[in-house]
Formats: C-alpha cells, structure tokens, sequence
C-alpha cells in the first residue's frame, strides 16, 4: 500500500514550484531498502533502492533529469487483485553495488544501481509460463533512467500498456515536465493493468492516487488529496522548510478514514488498519516506513526530503535525508 500527492506545473508563478510531491511507502518494516541517494550507475537519478533478494534494483519512487527534463515515476499496487493462476514471480537478474559517493548536500554517503545495459532483460518473459510475472519496480527504474525518446513519456506508456499484463497489478504514476518552451511542457499520465488503461491528466492541477483505480479512490486518498490542494494552495510559494513541514505533517495522519467501502472490498481482512494515510499494523509488523516529498522550484533546484525507519521499529529511530541538487 501507498499513496501519492502531487502537482506539477511546468510554469509556476515567481517563487512557486514545478513540482510538488508527498508520498508514503508502506511496505513490511523488515524488507531490505537502500534510502534515497544519487544512483550509482544513473547519475541523474535520485531515488531509494529495493533491495529484497528477487527485486534488487527496483524502486516505489524516483526523479531523474536529462536534457532539460525532469522525470518521476512511482509504482502503486492494486490492492486485492488476484494473480493468475499458476503465476510465479520473477526472479530479477540485477545485482546492488556499492558505491561511496559524493553526493550534492545529502546525509547518505552511499547509493545503489544496476546497469543500465541489464534493464532491458527484466522485461522477457519466461518461455515456458504464460504466467510467469515481471518485477513491478523496474518499470520506475527504466523510466526514468532513460532519456532517449523511447522512454518519453507517451513512447514508455504505449509500449507498457500493450505488455503491462506481465506483472502483477499496479498503477503507474509518471510525470514529465521540460522547458516551459515546449508544448506540452508537463505531461501527467497514469497506467493501471488491471484492466489496462492509460489516462492523462492536466498540468497545474493537484492530483492523489492509491491502490485502486483512479475512479474509485479509498477515503484516505480522497481526504488526503483535498488536504494537498489546501496546502498548495496556501503554501506553495513558502519556503522549503515551511512546505515540506506542512506536506510531512500530512503524511503522517495516522486518523483512520473507516468505514471504506471500496477498500474494505479490496482488503476485507486489513481494511482498517489500511484506512490512514499514515499505517500501522504492529501485528504485522507492516506500515508507512518511508515518508517522501520532492520539490523542484522555478530554478530547477531540487529537494529530496526523506523520513524512513532505520530498523524494524517505527517508534525506533528514523533516518533523515535531505538532498539538495541545481540541475
């Protein structure tokens, strides 16, 4: 489970912002992560890494900038949706690396990648099962690695949308914004594979999304979403400081917006403990581990906030990182 605010607006008004993103990862507190550094083999890409054996080199939420253009990706799984039959997960061929960087204005010294020459094999399919099911987290990964324009926005999305039954069910969050001097200057589109769908969303407005189809929001979103809009819109030529507070202070709310109906359909058994922006399912030892906003203001400066839990405790410590990059 997770959700995604954001707005993105290729022309903001003096001391506004081109990008305004808050989003949360809940995911199992013990899943191997590397936090949010450069990466080591793409560096013009910001983002954290997955690292559970079968899924290294993938990840939930990243930003890259080439040619002018700012890029970001995020990965939602639809939640409740049944796999195939018979379905087998994907082993991922790409391996973490270490590497000590030096990074622009970043409390992380250390990031992780995978060749850039190796993405492309994430995407065959096992010969011998229809059912064999792709890692989610590469498309993220490939998108926003690329610059070529096959990995534009539209080009990327087209070719996903015929081959996005591979994988198990997701929504595809991807952004694109480029020189106010070309037309379209930001382009917001979403991809769901269940069914398969392509949808495209206009510059300037606020936007959420979750683990369900964009029509048919949980009421976290919903609120969450609202609450976003209200933020922007008296806090969107604030500081950084100030903004991100605000947009951290969101993602934090943990009040539960129960009865759902819609994820209570989705998630009969965790409903509840699903229904915050902010989860928490100490049972299981499952929740919101990494809180994130990134913003890009009308200079192209970039701040990648962080908040994720260092351990397997939520009331344990937690590691801040702050990166900060003129593009």
């Amino acid at each position: 489970m997770c959700v995604i605010f954001f707005c993105a607006d290729a022309s903001p008004l003096p001391g506004g912002y081109k990008l305004i993103l808050a989003s949360n990862r809940d995911e199992f507190f013990a899943r191997a992560t590397q936090t949010a550094a450069k990466w080591a083999n793409a560096g013009h890409v910001y983002g954290g890494i997955d690292l559970e054996p079968g899924r290294e080199g993938g990840t939930w939420l990243a930003i890259g900038h080439s040619g002018g253009v700012f890029k970001v990706g995020a990965l939602l799984n639809l939640t409740g949706e049944p796999k195939p039959r018979d379905a087998v997960a994907n082993k991922n061929i790409l391996q973490p690396h270490n590497h000590n960087n030096s990074s622009p204005t970043t409390t992380t010294t250390s990031s992780f990648s995978s060749s850039n020459n190796n993405y492309n094999n994430t995407s065959k399919v096992h010969p011998n099962n229809e059912h064999f099911l792709l890692g989610r987290g590469m498309i993220v990964a490939d998108f926003v690695t690329e610059s070529d324009e096959e990995h534009s926005i539209q080009s990327y999305n087209q070719r996903l949308l015929k081959d996005c039954t591979k994988y198990s069910a997701f929504n595809f969050v991807s952004i694109e914004i480029g020189p106010s001097s070309l037309l379209p200057a930001a382009r917001v589109q979403l991809l769901s594979n269940v069914p398969p769908t392509l949808e495209e969303y206009q510059n300037g407005e606020c936007y959420g999304f979750g683990n369900s189809l964009p029509h048919t929001p949980f009421a976290k979103v919903r609120h969450g979403q609202a609450e976003f809009e209200a933020i922007v819109k008296e806090h969107g030529a604030a500081s950084v400081d100030t903004l991100a507070e605000h947009l951290m202070k969101l993602l934090k709310n943990a009040h539960k917006f129960w009865p759902d109906a819609e994820l209570k359909r989705r998630a009969p058994n965790w409903g509840e403990g699903l229904s915050a922006l902010n989860v928490h399912i100490g049972d299981h030892a499952y929740g919101s581990r990494t809180h994130t906003v990134i913003l890009v203001d009308s200079d192209n400066k970039m701040h990648f906030i962080e908040e994720t839990m260092a351990g397997v405790d939520p009331q344990g410590e937690w590691q801040k990182t702050h990166i900060i990059k003129d593009f």
